[in-house]
């Protein structure tokens, strides 16, 4: 195997690729390794962890077929640090691939590809495709992601559910304390309920570059793959049964104002700083004797906190939050105006920017 390749181009992509390499989760030593492999010109760069592959083509200037693996990290930081500008040429003989780039040379112990896992495959034909704009995929995701579990316990919960409904692609997500929402294409032929882990979809996030403008997403029945320029990858979908989330969307609420989305943020945190002792917990009032919206930390040892936000109120209610995710759903909104709806202490708050109604968010509420 040989392959010259400039510098910026390679140590980007192996910068894409070795994220995905070894780890703690590393069961087999082989999965530290990343695969290149040349073939007619074209080079392909790929890891593994065995829940997600990632690949990276690259053109070479000149080759010869081959493959190969070595340590992908290693090979990585070795070609980051060498000189941009210059064509790095790699060899491959026996199991040792020499690298050289003008006056520096370092020669690194491979491995046999016949080990690595085989890639997952796809049949392009049969899977159900979607194409949108970068900034609306990175918009929409970040939307959503914030309201996935943490829980391993309950693996349906630790992804994005992806789903058509009505003839439009939606995500959600949620921990159970709080749900999010996105309508992520108006209009959609194919059908799909699809739960993706948070990591791959983090890893997606990372790999987009800034001269992608589209990406490109495909499923079959037990994986997803996201094409986004020259980089793929490839991740098994959760094995799971998602929620039944839109029953628990409220179709509307009896008490709901509007604020400013910088105003709220503000009292929001000003009540947090307070309520630290007491898990988060603040309480959020409507009252229309004094014409405002208030956010007051419970009283515990630090102190107390109340602040007012002048508004137009119609109906008296009070409901507890947790601070946290309040603000979790304030920093994803869109624009400054926010619509703050609830109806009683024990119902979910509804969360929406105004002239969005793509995006929902909702908190439930904390015993108080």
């Amino acid at each position: 195997m040989e392959i010259k390749i400039l510098q910026e181009k390679l140590a980007k992509a192996l910068n894409n690729v070795s994220r995905v390499a070894g780890g703690a989760r590393a069961t087999l030593p082989i999965l530290n390794n990343v695969l290149i492999r040349v073939d007619e010109g074209k080079v392909s760069l790929i890891t593994t962890n065995l829940d997600m592959a990632v690949v990276s083509y690259l053109p070479a200037s000149q080759s010869k077929n081959g493959v190969m693996t070595v340590p992908a990290r290693l090979m990585a930081e070795f070609v980051g640090n060498l000189p941009r500008g210059e064509v790095v040429e790699i060899v491959s003989k026996d199991d040792k691939v020499t690298i050289k780039a003008g006056e520096y040379t370092s020669t690194i112990n491979g491995a046999s590809a016949e080990d690595f896992p085989e890639l997952p495959e796809m049949d392009d034909a049969k899977a159900v495709k979607f194409q949108m704009e970068v900034e609306e995929f990175k918009a929409g995701l970040s939307q959503v992601m914030i309201a996935a579990s943490n829980d391993t316990t309950r693996p349906a919960l630790t992804g994005v559910y992806f789903n058509t409904f009505e003839g439009a692609l939606y995500l959600a997500a949620t921990d159970g304390y709080r749900l999010a929402e996105r309508k992520f294409i108006e209009k959609v032929e194919s059908e799909v309920t699809a739960i993706v882990p948070t990591g791959s979809l983090q890893e997606v996030l990372r790999s987009i570059g800034d001269d992608v403008n589209e990406i490109e997403i495909l499923f079959d029945e037990t994986q997803v793959r996201f094409r986004i320029g020259e980089i793929e990858v490839t991740s098994k979908l959760i094995n799971g049964s998602f929620p039944d989330y839109r029953q628990l969307i409220p179709k509307e609420t009896e008490i709901g104002v509007d604020l400013k989305r910088d105003e709220l943020v503000r009292v929001t945190k000003l009540a947090a700083l307070f309520a630290k002792e007491v898990g988060g917990s603040i309480v959020c009032k409507t009252s229309v004797e004094n014409g405002c919206f208030s956010i007051a930390s419970v009283a515990n040892e630090l102190g107390e906190n109340n602040s007012e936000i002048k508004t137009e109120v119609t109906t008296d209610g009070k409901v507890t939050l947790n601070s946290r995710f309040l603000l979790d759903a304030l920093n994803v909104l869109d624009g400054n105006a926010v619509r703050f709806g609830f109806s009683n202490k024990l119902d979910p708050v509804v969360l929406k920017a105004e002239g969005d109604d793509k995006y929902i968010h909702i908190v439930m509420p904390l015993k108080g």
